[in-house]
């Protein structure tokens, strides 16, 4: 019988669980990478540390400024579009105070590239629109080529349609000619732009195998081999080859982690492409990160791309979420009931031994709760023994002073000497009543909790605690959440008591709670946590704390 429980219990896992595996080794390598993110954005943010202070350095040396300022774009300019826009901003000034028109037109480019990075279509052509390729550096015209390649394939791309798109397309091929034309033959950037033309113009085959060639022979850089690797990895995918697609956008991926890319496509992809497949889960954690790095780099375009997809594999995962529940809920259910088969017979033997475990533990739990209860009790009958002793002392006093004040009174009436009346009733110092009843009251609140103050202060940070002055006993703030503790929680109560407006009592509270290190709610609960005088019971001294 127990054979046969175990067969079927292993059936049952296995025709919950059984699904194909998504998380192969190529994954779980860029998961691994993934948690290795800021380790490389560390290294990436030592390195402009370095070079700002370097700027610094050299800040009455224009052409020397020029140099590295030049140095923090490209590190900010596929990293964080603000940095970068601000740092092409001052290539721009620095060009200027040199008077260096080829130095002002490479600024430019650099500029239009930052805003074309960030969607801004309109603000990169108004900018390139200026500039005269003939005065630029080789390397830079080059830059500026296939910047203008680039801003009219992705604004005929938006466009999407008959009449705008072939214009820009026609524009867009005009420039890379031009590129490929002034690239060193053979090189990264001349043979990269040999085959995106061939994969504009409708040849992926022929692409495929400069981009090969590119992988293979070419010593690239890290976002070097990220763009290599997702385009190439496109093209596999649209030709239905979609393991190695994966592979080589994961490989993309992976470069760009390490090279601290934010603005980037190939993790975009690889979402899209999960979602496509139905792998919501990995789907989802790589939209995430698209849509981290989009935000982290400020890329208006590329995080409107994720926004619309974005919320719908999030419904998707919710509903895998809610299939997984479902399937676990079934398992637990066909668990139970086999479950069920084999404790049935063993509740029989054990049942008397556990249900006098089960009442153990009850007593336990309830005398546990019993001794709470008596420890509250105890507190809260010395408070009351203190306070009603105290207030007997005051009350009496206060019964004395009238008593002796309508004798007065009376005699003086009896007398008729009416103006010794005023003279009584001028005596009467209602100010210095109230701070001897003050005086009184933080006397024995101080006695009954001799670690309030302490205990109120490991509240705060050091710079906003409040401690008395070497003449006080409690301050105003302090008097203030003494009553609270007591239980009187009412402002109007506290307001009346400590003769202040409602809205002044208001302000100290929410004044002392919006510094404190905790939040309203745990706040409030820690006061009320505050324990009186030590106490002993069955002659055991039991120290409370807070």
């Amino acid at each position: 019988m127990r054979a046969a429980l175990l067969i079927l219990l292993l059936l049952i896992g296995n025709a919950v669980f059984a699904a194909p595996g998504k998380t192969d080794e190529l994954l779980n390598k860029l998961d691994a990478e993934l948690n290795r993110k800021s380790e490389y954005d560390n290294l990436k943010e030592q390195r402009l540390k370095q070079l700002k202070t370097q700027f610094a350095r050299v800040r009455n040396n224009p052409a020397r400024s020029f140099d590295v300022c030049t140095q923090l774009y490209e590190e900010y300019k596929s990293y964080k579009y603000d940095s970068a826009y601000v740092y092409a901003h001052k290539l721009l000034q620095l060009s200027q105070k040199l008077n260096d028109v080829g130095r002002e037109y490479t600024s430019k480019v650099k500029v239009g590239f930052i805003l074309l990075s960030s969607g801004m279509f309109k603000e990169a052509f108004d900018n390139l629109s200026g500039i005269d390729a003939r005065k630029l550096p080789d390397t830079m015209r080059y830059e500026y080529y296939r910047l203008m390649m680039r801003a009219n394939f992705d604004l005929a791309n938006y466009d999407n349609d008959n009449q705008y798109s072939p214009q820009y397309v026609e524009k867009a091929n005009q420039y890379i000619d031009s590129a490929i034309a002034i690239s060193v033959p053979n090189s990264y950037n001349n043979i990269y732009l040999i085959g995106y033309k061939k994969l504009k113009q409708g040849d992926p085959t022929a692409a495929e195998a400069d981009f090969l060639t590119l992988l293979n022979t070419q010593k690239l850089t890290a976002h070097q081999h990220a763009i290599v690797a997702s385009t190439l990895g496109d093209i596999y995918l649209k030709n239905k080859q979609r393991e190695k697609g994966i592979e080589l956008l994961i490989q993309a991926v992976t470069s760009d982690i390490r090279s601290s890319t934010k603005e980037t496509l190939a993790i975009f992809w690889l979402a899209e492409i999960f979602y496509k497949q139905g792998d919501i889960k990995n789907a989802y954690k790589y939209i995430q990160q698209a849509m981290a790095d989009a935000d982290f780099y400020g890329a208006r375009q590329r995080r409107a791309q994720i926004s619309s997809i974005l919320p719908i594999i999030a419904a998707e995962k919710l509903k895998y979420s809610e299939r997984e529940k479902t399937r676990f809920l079934i398992f637990i259910v066909s668990l139970s009931v086999l479950a069920a088969l084999v404790i049935v017979i063993s509740v029989m033997l054990f049942r008397q031994l556990k249900n006098l475990k089960a009442k153990e533990k009850i007593i336990e739990e309830t005398n546990a709760e019993l001794e709470a209860i008596n420890d509250k009790l105890e507190e809260d009958t010395h408070i009351k023994e203190e306070y009603i002793g105290y207030f007997f002392n005051v009350i009496s006093g206060y019964i004395l002073k009238l008593e002796k004040l309508k004798r007065s009174v009376d005699l003086k009436l009896s007398q008729k000497r009416y103006d010794h009346i005023q003279l009584i009733v001028d005596n009467i110092q209602i100010k210095k009543e109230r701070e001897t009843l003050f005086h009184t009251f933080d006397h024995v609140f101080i006695k009954i909790f001799p670690n309030f103050v302490s205990s109120f202060n490991a509240l705060f940070k050091k710079e906003d605690q409040i401690w008395p002055k070497s003449d006080e006993v409690l301050t105003t703030d302090l008097r203030i959440f003494a009553l609270i503790r007591l239980g009187i929680n009412d402002t109007e109560t506290i307001s009346k008591i400590l003769e202040y407006s409602e809205k002044t009592i208001y302000v100290y509270k929410m004044r002392l709670k919006a510094k404190s290190l905790f939040p309203g709610d745990e706040f409030d609960k820690r006061i009320m946590d505050i324990k009186a005088v030590e106490n002993t019971r069955g002659g055991k001294k039991i120290t409370e704390t807070v």
